[in-house]
């Protein structure tokens, strides 16, 4: 009992899992192509690499300017004249000017005399007993846990920072030559030196210049100060930098979802229209977003035109099934019939006419299957052949010396009319097609208007220029067609043939391979009644035949 009760939990469990929500690897990579370049960007800018060095070369000739200064007032208040021995710098004088000089600055002075020793320094504090080192404490903390963190990370990010790494260590000395700039300011020369401190994990600059009086060198001012301010500007311009940065940021990422749904969602839909249209079931409509007036609309209209051929196609071959199946068993039903008669009787008269029905009707199955197997492979034919230039006059004209030169007595005559430019050349009539096929259809109506044509009758074809089209007719002198089977005769297996003619001799196909072939090359055929005569009387019917121009 406990066993069944803990497994629906356990499955309830299971159903409330949270997951991530699905990303499509378009949005995925859309934002990334987007992001990159702006953080490669962000990250150049953070390095700030030419910023800090012009600020420490500002910070530089701060201090060469403040040594000047320091050694200007040194050389002339803590330099004693002597007659015996010159010029005396005075180390207790020049301790007491130092410290006043440099009291209203953040910076460390140092003064080495002649010989390098150190004489005065402003962090020590020297009186009756032990000097006494001065050090600057950091500002008490008074942010909270995250903007520590905060600052925490930026250092540590910092640190890394490679012009950390290049500079030479700082080390504590006391005398002239722990420090080169100190010994080139003994030399006569000021100089200049940036240290990296490890306990501070900043930077340390300085810069010596000569303590000078008519010329001599006395000793050297060394003045030094960290790099803290050019770190607190560094910090605030990177700062500055990373929300801006976070801006944009925000704003690349939104429009980077709002193109990747506006791209990856109807592609999603069209995906998943089309998987939905692999299965079996009813018709699927295509998503309706053709009015974007952009690649992905176009695409939606092609597979909406491409899923529309596939129902057209898969309707015709179901409904080409059931007209074959239907066509073919009624000759079958009677070559059996006739077969299974003809091996019950002994009459040879009797024998002999259904003999003479079974051949009818192989002749008639023959001719059948024939037609069907043209009528189905036309299709895939007339998609895979290329379309080239034809001329429709060229073509006519051919085909109607070739029935002259075969005519019989009796048979209708060939009457073409053609087009003639100014110099009295046939003009031409050029479509883009197959001209096997085309010719297969002016064929197909030739031999039909022959079979209702009156004995010596005449069959009239015409061709000229529509607009940006051929239009060809084919007319004859028959009985012309009932008003309400001018549609139907294109239908496929439909024989409206003329009296006394032997049955089966047509497939019904003819007429049906012509209109596809047409409807193929993107024209149009139709038939129509004629008439003659004032009063409107019937004269035969005429086939027309739209062919489009242009591809």
């Amino acid at each position: 009992m406990d066993a069944a009760r803990a497994e629906p939990k356990a499955v309830g469990a299971r159903s409330w899992r949270w997951r991530w929500p699905s990303v499509s690897p378009l949005t995925r990579r859309i934002v990334a192509v987007n992001v990159l370049p702006l953080a490669l960007l962000a990250v150049g800018f953070l390095y700030l690499g030419k910023f800090e060095a012009s600020l420490i070369g500002q910070q530089v000739e701060s201090l060469r300017t403040q040594g000047e200064i320091f050694a200007a007032a040194l050389s002339e208040g803590a330099v004693l004249d002597s007659a015996d021995e010159g010029e005396i710098l005075l180390p207790d004088l020049a301790r007491q000017m130092m410290r006043r000089l440099v009291e209203p600055t953040r910076t460390r002075a140092r003064l080495f005399d002649i010989h390098g020793r150190l004489i005065a320094d402003s962090r020590l504090l020297r009186g009756s007993g032990d000097a006494v080192q001065v050090a600057e404490l950091p500002e008490p903390a008074q942010k909270g846990l995250l903007p520590r963190l905060a600052d925490e990370a930026y250092d540590a990010i910092a640190a890394l920072l490679p012009s950390r790494h290049k500079r030479p260590v700082y080390n504590e000395g006391e005398t002239a030559g722990d420090y080169r700039e100190a010994l080139a300011a003994l030399q006569g020369e000021a100089g200049s030196a940036v240290r990296s401190n490890p306990r501070t994990g900043g930077l340390v600059i300085s810069d010596a210049v000569p303590l000078q009086r008519h010329k001599q060198v006395l000793g050297a001012v060394m003045l030094s100060i960290s790099d803290r301010d050019i770190q607190e500007d560094l910090r605030t311009v990177r700062l500055e930098l990373l929300r801006i940065f976070g801006v944009t940021l925000l704003v690349t990422v939104l429009l980077s979802l709002y193109l990747a749904s506006t791209i990856a969602r109807p592609i999603r839909r069209l995906a998943a229209a089309a998987q939905r249209a692999r299965g079996r079931g009813a018709r699927i409509e295509i998503p309706e977003i053709t009015a974007r007036n952009d690649e992905i609309g176009e695409l939606a209209d092609s597979l909406r035109e491409m899923t529309d051929a596939l129902w057209q196609r898969m309707s015709a071959i179901e409904s080409f099934a059931a007209d074959v199946a239907h066509e073919i068993k009624n000759p079958l039903s009677s070559l059996r019939s006739a077969v299974e008669t003809v091996a019950r009787i002994d009459d040879p008269d009797k024998q002999r006419r259904l003999i003479a029905i079974i051949q009818d009707d192989v002749e008639r199955l023959d001719r059948l299957i024939t037609d069907i197997s043209d009528a189905s492979r036309l299709d895939a034919e007339l998609s895979r052949l290329d379309m080239s230039p034809t001329d429709i006059g060229a073509m006519l004209r051919a085909l109607v010396e070739m029935h002259e030169a075969t005519r019989t007595e009796g048979s209708p005559r060939l009457v073409l009319d053609l087009p003639l430019d100014t110099q009295g050349r046939t003009r031409a009539l050029i479509v883009p097609g197959i001209e096997s096929r085309l010719s297969q259809v002016f064929l197909n109506l030739i031999a039909n208007a022959a079979s209702f044509s009156p004995p010596g009758g005449e069959i009239r074809i015409r061709a000229s220029t529509d607009g940006r089209a051929v239009l060809a007719s084919i007319e004859d002198d028959g009985p012309g067609i009932p008003e309400d089977k001018l549609t139907a005769i294109f239908d496929r297996f439909y024989s409206e043939r003329p009296a006394g003619e032997k049955f089966g001799t047509h497939s019904g196909l003819g007429l049906s391979i012509s209109k596809q072939i047409v409807e193929a090359h993107r024209g149009r055929v139709w038939a129509e009644n004629r008439t003659s005569g004032p009063a409107g009387d019937q004269g035969g019917a005429r086939f027309l035949i739209r062919l489009p121009t242009e591809p």
